[in-house]
């Protein structure tokens, strides 16, 4: 695999999520399709990190197995140490969907839920904790609505909340924002940084989008098209919102799009012999 020079190795302690050789695999009717191959990569706490990648690279497939719901048919992942085998409460997922809220509970009673069902608080405590959440997100005042009232981005903002509400060591967010429409997708990438910048949040982003990876991540992993692999690893927490636009960052983003498409050399030697050989 080329790395491109653009691999960081990182100085600090062991990392909080260790991936290492994971390969997954899913059934269809006809056959077992493998989604990633050999994918490795370590998120120290603290971390933006940021999987890029075509549609079809398994990325979502590798968020979903971090989360525990995909077990790994090669490799292994460990959280803390620990090797991850099923779902917990250390790690949370938002994904796209913004209906993922009963209906029939307020704003407040959906975030209380999780707290009352995985960490066993009593209402007052999780009332509590579930009303701090929606002050980080900007929705204590929607606390009493009910989701049917809610915009599609204040939705997601609750799924948000609570997610926070349950203090995961890693939040996994799998392309939270690509069903917004722009202006409000730019708003919530906006309140994601202030609210990692608040909650010293380790995350685990999925994203298509070569742009809000380079202003969502500090690190990104670029995966190839089906199945994933790991094509490099760059740094990106030089970027923000207010970078876009500039020379700079559509430089990055070029770069970025060269190193996804572009059949890297290795891989496209032996097609181009055997087909001199013909």
């Amino acid at each position: 695999m080329a790395t491109h020079n653009l691999r960081v190795v990182s100085d600090r302690a062991t990392p909080l999520l260790q991936v290492e050789g994971v390969s997954l695999e899913y059934r269809t009717p006809e056959r077992i399709v493998r989604a990633t191959h050999r994918v490795s990569f370590d998120v120290h706490a603290g971390d933006r990190f940021v999987l890029l990648g075509p549609s079809g690279c398994g990325k979502s497939t590798l968020l979903k197995a971090v989360a525990g719901f995909v077990p790994p048919s090669e490799g292994e992942i460990r959280l803390e140490g620990r090797r991850v085998q099923q779902p917990g409460p250390d790690r949370i997922v938002v994904f796209q969907e913004f209906d993922q809220l009963p209906p029939w509970k307020t704003v407040v009673q959906n975030v209380m839920f999780p707290l009352r069902q995985a960490r066993k608080l009593s209402r007052a405590q999780a009332r509590e904790l579930a009303l701090d959440s929606l002050h980080k997100v900007g929705l204590a005042d929607f606390a009493d609505a009910y989701p049917h009232t809610l915009s599609g981005g204040m939705k997601q903002r609750v799924a948000i909340a609570r997610a926070l509400a349950m203090r995961p060591k890693v939040l996994l967010m799998d392309e939270p924002f690509a069903a917004l429409d722009a202006l409000t997708r730019r708003r919530m990438q906006e309140e994601l940084l202030a609210l990692w910048d608040d909650a010293a949040l380790t995350l685990l982003f999925v994203t298509h989008s070569i742009e809000e990876a380079l202003v969502v991540g500090s690190r990104i992993l670029l995966l190839s098209p089906h199945p994933g692999r790991v094509r490099a690893e760059l740094n990106s927490h030089q970027f923000s919102l207010a970078s876009q636009g500039g020379a700079e960052f559509q430089a990055a983003a070029q770069r970025i799009h060269t190193l996804l498409f572009d059949e890297p050399a290795a891989e496209a030697a032996p097609r181009a012999r055997s087909a001199a050989g013909r």
